[in-house]
């Protein structure tokens, strides 16, 4: 199994980078992972810590309609470019939490993603050095208030509300091409979406690329791929998982705010 770098809170509220052990140990590092940090002698057992979300980055820097059946399901074509939006790190909550629907919206949706993360500042770089800026990988749900997406024209609200980024459970170094992308509802055993991540319309270095002669990105920062078709309404009581293989589960429930 690849290493599974997790980041955690203690009972006592302090906040740690680590590894995620087989026995669900917690082997704390120095520092987070991508700026070198280093194993200590730190040793948090299962029922000393609360997993967090895996990073806690200056941004989240998103791509819309990245699949072409995604595009297709929405009734627009793909874009000829990367179509880029921010989502707030105040939207990012961890697997295992709840997200809140807002009552300012009556159609939200999931949206199961696959997320890279930076590990080095980056600005103005080609793919090729993109490739050596993604430090790793983890799990994303692009939730998105539909009803305010049609209505605004532009995203920020409806894709910003708080709970609306709920990203892990933890971050994996590598990861096949051609793993699969899978979200499921509640019990049901079919998953609402399923496509391979080497679908997408532009590839993570490509993406990290382009990115790049816009903004600079920061170590630990999060970029979101996009989401394959499937996508669809949540209701009150749902719980929504996102399966990415290699990676793991990303689980939360849907609450009332």
């Amino acid at each position: 199994m690849a290493q599974r770098y997790v980041r955690v809170q203690n009972q006592e509220g302090q906040i740690y980078y680590g590894l995620l052990q087989l026995s669900l140990n917690v082997q704390v590092l120095d520092a987070p992972p991508w700026l070198q940090g280093q194993p200590t002698d730190l040793i948090l057992e299962p029922e000393e810590y609360q997993i967090l979300a895996p990073c806690a980055p200056s941004k989240i820097v998103a791509v819309g309609k990245n699949y072409a059946d995604h595009a297709a399901e929405m009734g627009t074509p793909v874009p000829s470019e990367p179509l880029l939006f921010l989502k707030p790190p105040t939207s990012i909550i961890a697997s295992e939490t709840e997200i809140k629907y807002p009552v300012l919206s009556q159609r939200v949706d999931y949206e199961g993603e696959l997320a890279l993360i930076i590990g080095d500042r980056t600005s103005e770089c080609t793919p090729e050095e993109a490739q050596t800026k993604i430090w790793g990988y983890t799990i994303a749900n692009d939730v998105t208030a539909r009803d305010l997406q049609k209505k605004d024209g532009q995203w920020t609200r409806a894709k910003g509300f708080d709970t609306f980024c709920p990203l892990g459970p933890w971050i994996v170094r590598e990861l096949n091409p051609g793993a699969r992308l899978q979200t499921f509802l509640n019990d049901n055993v079919n998953p609402v979406q399923s496509s391979c991540i080497d679908q997408m319309v532009f590839a993570p270095d490509f993406l990290v690329s382009y990115i790049s002669q816009v903004m600079t990105l920061m170590p630990g920062d999060v970029v979101l791929t996009g989401t394959p078709e499937g996508v669809g309404a949540l209701q009150l009581g749902d719980r929504v998982r996102v399966e990415i293989e290699g990676i793991g589960r990303l689980e939360n429930i849907v609450v009332s705010r």
